[in-house]
């Protein structure tokens, strides 16, 4: 009987130490895989998802200064065509920073440095284009709608790109933003290209 007891006291602790072992190296390694994204800024998404994610991002931050600038100084049609990126702008930001928080996408969409960074940028294409329209005598607010127009075609070209990604949440995160994309660049006079070429 003490051999009994004594056989079922060790397969008792043998099943707690198995038990508590796969516990403590479950959590270690959990906690290994979110130190290693947080101080390596490892991300989980590809290369290419990675800088596509990054590339809408900085044009959403550029080209909301750029809207506000063109409200702000803007004739009528800058000021309509502006007000209506700006709005997109300002939808789309919060899904796309939501992506890039799941996936671990490490880039400023939120972040002062890169608005400050973005100020200082949109200061030198607003003097560009200023510069631009004096010397070929066209008005202002052409080279902005075109600016807005350049601005949605790369996020479109980007999108359509990340909807051909391996990630299935990838994917349908760019086809459901794509038709809005698509129609805004229409609104805003932008011409849908029958034979777009791909990169």
């Amino acid at each position: 009987m003490f051999k009994k007891r004594t056989k079922m006291k060790f397969n008792t602790l043998f099943v707690a130490v198995v038990c508590a072992g796969t516990l403590l190296s479950s959590c270690v390694h959990k906690t290994a895989q979110e130190r290693q994204l947080k101080y390596t800024h490892t991300s989980l998404v590809d290369g290419d998802a990675f800088a596509i994610i990054q590339k809408v991002g900085e044009t959403i931050l550029t080209g909301t200064t750029l809207a506000e600038n063109a409200e702000a100084s803007g004739d009528a049609q800058s000021k309509e065509v502006a007000s209506k990126v700006k709005a997109f702008y300002t939808q789309l930001t919060p899904s796309l920073d939501s992506v890039a928080t799941a996936f671990h996408v490490d880039f400023p969409i939120k972040g002062i440095p890169a608005v400050e960074e973005t100020k200082e940028q949109a200061d030198t294409t607003e003097f560009v284009l200023e510069q631009e329209a004096q010397a070929h005598g066209q008005e202002h607010h052409v080279d902005y709608v075109h600016q807005a127009q350049h601005e949605l075609a790369v996020i479109k070209e980007q999108l359509t790109r990340l909807a051909r990604n391996t990630n299935k949440d990838l994917q349908n995160f760019a086809k459901n933003v794509l038709p809005s994309v698509s129609e805004l660049y229409t609104q805003i006079g932008g011409k849908e290209d029958a034979h777009a070429h791909h990169h």
